[in-house]
């Protein structure tokens, strides 16, 4: 039985608006602001928070919303009033750029002074640090590969071939023990974590609903399906070593392999993925659409924008020794 999450506490009228029209139907009227967008903030949490459980309908829906309420005019409606101003924001806030071959060498190339947080973790991670790391990733990686595979019916040929070998790797290769969400649910109870499906909704702030939300936007856009792929080109490439480092970090903090195992397999998967989405996928694509190189940038760099603020939120709050979550998890049982 596919197991739904139950709706957050809304953040501001903006969410209780869509959060009211979801359960009960009817037109949403949320608050406008001085552009007059429905939100002037499209990096904030109300904003965030809001597009996300719009686009969740299209996943796992929610407990108490009926089905139909995907397309529903007056939901949709208010949510691509939220995409065009996050995704304005991201066009002004990401250079601009085509050359698809010098970004995918320059995301290759670690500088010599990285400083993200799987670096952090590697070198002096504290177990509830991790812990908090894994919460927030919950949100991506309980339904790992799902956004990516809406591009699938958008590709043809070699390019949708080899995107179709990656996806059939996330999801088990048949096998549904070894399918990536399912061994990051496995970590995190081992880790004394809720495993289920959305159960940090309520917990995360808006940089972590930003990663997840560009990937829906990009999967659920035609338009889009360039950045979609530049978006998982950046998480494919770059994947492998800081899943390396998060490996040695939990083993340095004496964590059980059913902690490490998730990420030690995207060790290996990931270094055999960057192969086939260069080669595989997006050689084929440019060759085809080469009008779809300035999209791809555009994913690849809108992907390490959005990774940066929460890269920077987590290293700047756990410095002060402070929960990056919106309500504290649990102290693990002796």
């Amino acid at each position: 039985m596919v197991e739904r999450p139950v709706l957050p506490r809304p953040r501001g009228p903006l969410s209780a608006a869509v959060f009211d029209a979801l359960r009960h139907g009817g037109a949403v009227a949320p608050p406008r602001g001085g552009s007059g967008a429905p939100c002037d903030a499209p990096y904030r949490d109300a904003h965030h928070l809001a597009l996300y459980c719009c686009y969740e309908l299209h996943y796992r829906g929610f407990l108490g919303v009926p089905d139909d309420r995907e397309w529903d005019p007056s939901v949709l409606t208010v949510r691509a009033a939220m995409e065009r101003a996050f995704l304005d924001a991201l066009r002004r806030d990401v250079p601009a750029g085509d050359d698809v071959a010098a970004e995918i060498d320059t995301l290759l190339v670690e500088p010599l002074d990285a400083h993200g947080v799987s670096h952090h973790l590697h070198r002096d991670g504290e177990r509830w640090q991790v812990r908090e790391y894994v919460a927030h990733r919950s949100l991506y990686h309980l339904k790992e590969a799902d956004p990516q595979a809406w591009v699938i019916a958008r590709l043809d040929g070699p390019a949708k071939a080899a995107l179709v070998t990656v996806e059939h790797d996330e999801y088990g290769a048949g096998d549904p023990t070894r399918m990536h969400s399912y061994l990051f649910a496995e970590m995190m109870r081992a880790l004394d974590l809720d495993a289920r499906y959305g159960a940090y909704l309520d917990a995360v702030p808006a940089e972590t609903l930003a990663e997840v939300n560009l990937m829906s936007l990009c999967g659920l856009h035609r338009g889009l399906r360039g950045a979609l792929v530049g978006q998982f080109a950046a998480v494919e490439l770059t994947s492998s070593p800081g899943s390396d480092r998060l490996v040695r970090a939990m083993r340095r903090l004496g964590m059980p392999e059913a902690v490490v195992e998730f990420y030690a397999e995207h060790v290996e998967a990931d270094a055999v993925h960057e192969q086939l989405v260069r080669r595989g996928v997006i050689a084929p694509l440019i060759a085809d659409e080469p009008e779809l190189a300035a999209d791809i940038v555009f994913g690849i760099r809108a992907a390490g924008f959005l990774a940066d603020r929460l890269d920077h939120l987590l290293r700047t709050t756990w410095a002060q020794r402070r929960s990056t979550l919106r309500r504290v998890l649990p102290p693990v049982p002796a």
